[in-house]
């Protein structure tokens, strides 16, 4: 019998993992269904919050080595190309460092260091079922069994154990789709988030690996659904058809993208029950989130270390994450139409109000989400 099985190879799995190696776990599996562990074709934007965890577990010198670190959050009109607004963020210290890295670079370092930590990573495994209980039992699809005094069910969206916690899933299309991709930096891309809006649509850019590449993010509100999920690669030309009211450098980018993925946006629940018998839920698999706020994968780490700190207490596990992440993800859910402001006078109020605050009190933007980015993790007693 294994001390902690953890359920899926992504950053939340990689994280939690490490950290319970770091709190004395006997023994951790990782079972991943994959071949090989790798992430492709996204960027991620690490907060401070998130960077915290990764520094508590002694990766900060290895993960700025494959980042970027972020100087500004510039809010721009896309259909003139000109800044309305921005937030200096790069003034704020290490301590509230914002960085950007390539989602693989990510997953890579992550599941180096658990290696090395005594961490041992199966990979082809695919899980069918898991059985609260003590122990509690992993089912593979092979129909081999696997039993741990713990569980970690890291396996993302579409989980295995949240439907066995809390049953079916009723998650609603929100009327928006979303294109992913990575396009070479042909724009002279500085270290800064761009967040081009538009009527019924906006664009996030930003640099990756040491501004070689950018990571694009383009979001519409459309009738149509698309399937929900990370896999599903669309013609480019419809992209640049969504977008053709764009100018400027945010045009320059999105005639550089040929391959990008689309998937529907979905609002998901924040489950009600994370655990049971020695099973918990972490990252996706108990509170999937729009990428609005770019907190998929700092709340992923932030439940990795207060899920091992917790040292088997599930129950404070939860009661430490939840209320926090149905404040991440309301206000994810809010950020949208900030973004899609259709009517062409009252954008224009918009942004002219979002400039004079910008240029007069600039510490109104930056600070506005301080409960957010200052919150530290590591330091919860």
């Amino acid at each position: 019998m294994e001390d902690t099985i953890v359920v899926g190879g992504g950053i939340g799995g990689l994280a939690v993992s490490l950290a319970l190696r770091a709190r004395g776990a006997s023994s951790v599996v990782v079972l991943e269904q994959a071949d090989a562990i790798r992430e492709v074709g996204a960027g991620l934007q690490i907060s401070p919050n998130g960077l915290r965890v990764l520094e508590a577990l002694g990766l900060a010198e290895r993960f700025r080595a494959i980042s970027v670190r972020a100087e500004a959050v510039s809010l721009r009109d896309g259909l003139s190309g000109r800044e309305v607004t921005r937030l200096d963020v790069g003034g704020l210290g290490d301590q509230q460092s914002y960085r950007f890295v390539h989602r693989a670079d990510l997953v890579e370092l992550l599941a180096n260091a658990a290696r090395e930590a005594g961490v041992e990573i199966r990979l082809s495994q695919k899980v069918a079922q898991i059985e609260p209980g003590t122990p509690s039992r992993v089912i593979l699809q092979d129909g081999a069994e696997m039993t741990a005094s713990q569980v970690v069910a890291a396996d993302g969206l579409h989980s295995v154990a949240r439907p066995v916690l809390n049953g079916p899933a009723q998650p609603f299309f929100t009327g928006q789709v979303a294109w992913r991709a990575v396009v070479p930096n042909v724009v002279d891309h500085p270290a800064q988030a761009w967040v081009h809006m538009g009527p019924k649509r906006h664009m996030v850019s930003y640099p990756l690996r040491d501004g070689q590449f950018v990571n694009l993010v383009a979001v519409e509100e459309r009738r149509e659904w698309a399937e929900e999920g990370w896999a599903h690669t669309d013609d480019a030309a419809n992209l640049r058809h969504a977008f053709r009211m764009f100018t400027g450098k945010a045009r320059g980018l999105l005639d550089a993208v040929e391959a990008p993925g689309l998937w529907g946006l979905f609002r998901h629940p924040v489950a009600a029950r994370w655990h049971d018998h020695g099973v918990a839920l972490l990252g996706d698999a108990a509170h999937p989130t729009l990428p609005f706020l770019a907190q998929g994968a700092n709340m992923a780490l932030e439940d990795a270390w207060t899920l091992a700190a917790a040292d088997g207490d599930l129950a404070r596990y939860q009661q430490l994450r939840r209320a926090r992440v149905v404040k991440v993800i309301e206000a994810a859910n809010g950020n949208a139409w900030k973004y899609h402001l259709s009517d062409p006078v009252v954008r224009g109020v918009a942004h002219l109000g979002l400039g004079m605050i910008g240029r007069l009190a600039p510490d109104r933007l930056l600070h506005q989400f301080d409960w957010l980015y200052q919150h530290d993790v590591t330091q919860q007693r």
